[in-house]
Order: C-alpha cells, then sequence, then structure tokens
C-alpha cells in the first residue's frame, strides 16, 4: 500500500518539487500553502508523515505541529531556513521527529522519509495493544485485564505507550518526562517511579524493566 504524505510549505517552488518528487517514488501526496490549509487536509485524512515548513502564513510551522501533536504520534519533518540552535530546539521540544535546513537535497529527503517510515512501521504504531490477558486502548484511554476494566490515569497509558513505541530500548527518567510532561508541569523525575510502579501493579506486567541507575525499558516476554 502507497503511503500518504502532506507537504505544507508556502513556496510554490518548493511544494511543488517535493510533490513532484515524492509522487514519482511511489508516494500519495497531498499539499498545503498555509499552515491553516495544513490542518484543514490533516485532519480529514489519513497520512502516514508530514513534511512542514516552518515559517508559514496563517499559521506557523510550530502551531501546525502543536495541532497535530494533540491527536496524532505521525512522524513530522520540519522545513526551514533558519539552522540556528533554538530553532531546531523548538522543533524538538515540539515534538517534531526531523529537521531539514533549506537548501536541502530532496534525494536526503526522501531518505530521512524513508528511515521515518521504517522507524515508524517497526515500532508497531497501533491504537490497541494486546498482550496475554491485557488490552489496552490508546485512544480511547481505557484498558482491561482478563475482560475486566483497570482503572489507569492518561498519563499511565500515555507511558506504557511510551515505552512501547521504544520497545527493547532504554528510556531515561528525563526522556520519558520530556515526552509526557510539559515544562510548567514539571514534575521531579521519580514521579516516573511511581507511574511504573502502577503500572506493574495494575496490570501486574512483567515486561516493564528497571535498568539500574539510568531508568525503564519495555522487553517482552516471550
Amino acid at each position: 500500500m502507497n503511503k500518504n504524505i502532506l507537504v505544507v510549505e508556502d513556496e510554490k517552488d518548493i511544494r511543488e518539487g517535493i510533490s513532484e518528487y515524492l509522487s514519482e517514488v511511489g508516494y500519495e501526496v497531498m499539499e498545503a500553502e498555509d499552515g491553516q490549509q495544513g490542518i484543514d487536509l490533516f485532519k480529514a485524512n489519513k497520512f502516514d508523515l508530514v513534511v512542514l515548513d516552518i515559517m508559514l502564513p496563517k499559521i506557523n510551522g510550530f502551531g501546525v505541529l502543536s495541532q497535530i501533536r494533540e491527536i496524532s504520534d505521525v512522524p513530522v519533518i520540519m522545513l526551514t531556513a533558519m539552522s540556528d540552535d533554538y530553532t531546531q530546539i523548538m522543533s524538538f521540544n515540539e515534538k517534531a521527529d526531523d529537521y531539514i535546513t533549506k537548501p536541502f537535497s530532496i534525494i536526503i529527503l526522501h531518505k530521512r522519509i524513508e528511515a521515518l517510515l521504517r522507524r515508524s512501521q517497526n515500532t508497531g504504531n497501533t491504537d490497541k495493544w494486546v498482550y496475554k490477558d491485557i488490552e489496552v486502548d490508546f485512544l480511547g484511554f481505557c484498558a482491561k485485564k482478563d475482560g475486566q476494566s483497570v482503572n489507569l490515569k492518561p498519563k499511565e497509558i500515555k507511558l506504557l505507550e511510551l515505552l512501547l513505541k521504544y520497545k527493547n530500548q532504554v528510556l531515561t527518567r528525563a526522556q520519558i518526562l520530556d515526552n509526557l510532561w510539559d515544562i510548567d508541569e514539571a514534575p521531579t523525575d521519580r514521579v516516573i517511579d511511581v507511574y511504573i510502579k502502577n503500572l506493574r501493579k495494575k496490570l501486574l506486567l512483567d515486561c516493564i524493566v528497571t535498568v539500574k541507575g539510568i531508568g525503564y525499558k519495555f522487553e517482552e516476554q516471550s
């Protein structure tokens, strides 16, 4: 099945150049020329990846990315003419997956897209997770064990989803905090230990492993 890509870019030549090349190599591509159009298209269609310019009319790329992240973890590559550290840091703080500076090679962009799509496919990017007698619905924010509802907090479900996304990779407490909490919430990293303890207790999970002195990882038992 062809992958669907949304290109949000106000510069006509760049937008059409990206779209034409990606179409030629087998992707289904839709275009938006401003931030609002990009959001509208994203909400009305299912995309596998978004190529997103930062300097956009109506709503800038950070605003678009923020709205995308409210409803989706789809991979997003930011495009910008600015190469300063602040812009790059802002992109990753807003949970962009990659960043490419103009002018850029369309072939390099293609390779970055391939890598992100491969990674999202390998992490089992699904809305539900079933393990033994446990079933967790990440979109519905609900869980069952042995057919009975389990009262999980939204953050506990998001934490489980994050660990699953990076299966077999150790995540530090700081990385988990950066992914799940806003800067203004700023809990201590020991809050993570409490959430892990609750997940293990409520679901009787044997697959969240403590890596002493570093953090946690999801390691599914055979």
